[in-house]
């Protein structure tokens, strides 16, 4: 019997074969630590015993959630992330570069065919190269940091057939925000969702990325893409170095198996508050917008920068409406400053932030107030995520929040009003 992409890749870890339901104990190829949770983190790791990172040279520290501070006490966090990187000699520390599941691939620590475990929930984001990553909270990573091991249990898998061509206005983050919706935001508790068809083969990496980062959205463990010659070149590696087993095998055993047409996707939103709550954004006309944020792990690369300003270009925001642009990384707003890219959302009216968490995770740069409306291109709505608890969060595409921001109503790349 052909196995899934998960039983490949724990199974090659492990050295076993594997089933789901199986507890192994795998070895960790790289672990990533942000800085909210590092005075954690330490302290739990100096609790347990230890005093040796296991291997400092797979050890990745990232600060990004609270860097520029907003906070008195998020200064603290920098200073136990940089004295424990000097101590432990980890070279592999990230003070300003960006949003840690962006460096975590593009800085080339993460590969096919890894084992990684972050201390933040969208660490599912790696199975965009085919590598299992998941989040796992301070106790765990610490016992990691000492042991360069941790316990799993083999998820079932769920496939995602997608195949056909997506219509222009329609980007992955509206087929995953479909997924989810369909799904539900528990419908895929611990297990892996694997995705295929000739649409994904079609999509860009970053394209990819999206979708694994926002599997947890549906309960995931993991979100994973087979590897494939993009996937060796986003990388720098070449296609004979990635294991070539860690493909979709039709005789795998999936617990569920979900078939979809490109081309009956539309532009889509998760209303407020709950990320499985979608709806067709044809729906949702009328809903005036106060604030539109295009930025995060999820959708601050560059093709989604350039999205937007292909909307954007020779044009102004709607009145009144503020436009927050947080590019994923310090090298992808280099490279959107390069290609003229922030030149046009500047010209349209935007306010462009350093690389970082920020607005996502309601600390720094531009969080909202009682009854105010933004459209967000980040991952979750959850009351209370980007502001007060009476603040409308609306998830979409770069392109529907461009859209958005130029009419100054809830719209998609197709509406013109």
């Amino acid at each position: 019997m052909g196995k899934t992409l998960i039983e490949k890749i724990i199974g090659a870890n492990c050295k076993r074969e594997v089933r789901p339901g199986d507890i192994v104990t795998v070895k960790a190829d790289y672990v990533m630590l942000d800085d909210i949770m590092m005075p954690f983190i330490v302290s739990k790791f100096r609790e347990m015993g230890f005093s040796k990172v296991w291997d400092p040279s797979k050890a990745v520290i990232i600060c990004d959630h609270l860097v520029p501070a907003s906070q008195v006490d998020d200064t603290r966090a920098y200073h136990i992330s940089c004295d424990f990187a000097a101590e432990q000699g980890i070279r592999n520390l990230h003070t300003s570069d960006g949003i840690c599941h962006q460096l975590m691939t593009e800085a080339g620590y993460v590969k096919p065919g890894h084992v990684v475990f972050g201390t933040d929930s969208h660490t599912t984001t790696y199975g965009c190269v085919g590598a299992f990553s998941t989040g796992i909270g301070y106790t765990e990573m610490a016992s990691i940091l000492g042991t360069g091991e941790l316990w799993v249990r083999v998820p079932a898998a769920i496939r995602i057939n997608i195949n056909g061509k997506l219509p222009e206005n329609v980007m992955s983050k509206d087929v995953i925000l479909k997924i989810i919706g369909d799904l539900t935001a528990a419908g895929a508790t611990y297990r892996s969702l694997e995705f295929a068809g000739d649409t994904v083969e079609n999509m860009s990496v970053a394209s990819r990325m999206t979708m694994s980062n926002m599997a947890i959205e549906a309960g995931a463990k993991c979100g994973l893409f087979a590897p494939d010659e993009k996937t060796a070149e986003y990388c720098g590696i070449d296609m004979k170095d990635i294991r070539q087993d860690i493909c979709f095998d039709e005789d795998a055993e999936y617990e569920q198996v979900l078939n979809y047409r490109a081309e009956d996707f539309v532009p889509v939103m998760a209303v407020p508050s709950n990320v499985d709550h979608v709806v067709p954004i044809s729906e949702l006309g009328g809903i005036a917008v106060d604030q539109v944020f295009i930025g995060s792990c999820t959708n601050g690369r560059l093709e989604d920068l350039q999205a937007a300003a292909k909307i954007l270009k020779g044009k102004r925001v709607a009145p009144f409406v503020r436009l927050i642009v947080t590019p994923a990384s310090r090298k992808i707003y280099t490279e959107a400053l390069n290609d003229g890219t922030l030149g046009i959302l500047l010209d349209a009216g935007a306010v462009i932030t350093h690389p970082g968490c920020g607005l996502c995770c309601g600390r720094t740069g531009g969080i909202l107030t009682d009854g105010e409306v933004v459209v967000a291109t980040n991952n979750r709505n959850f009351l209370g995520r980007m502001g007060t608890s009476k603040v409308k969060i609306y998830l979409s595409s770069p392109k529907s929040a461009a859209q958005s921001a130029l009419t100054g109503f809830i719209s998609s790349a197709d509406i013109e009003r």
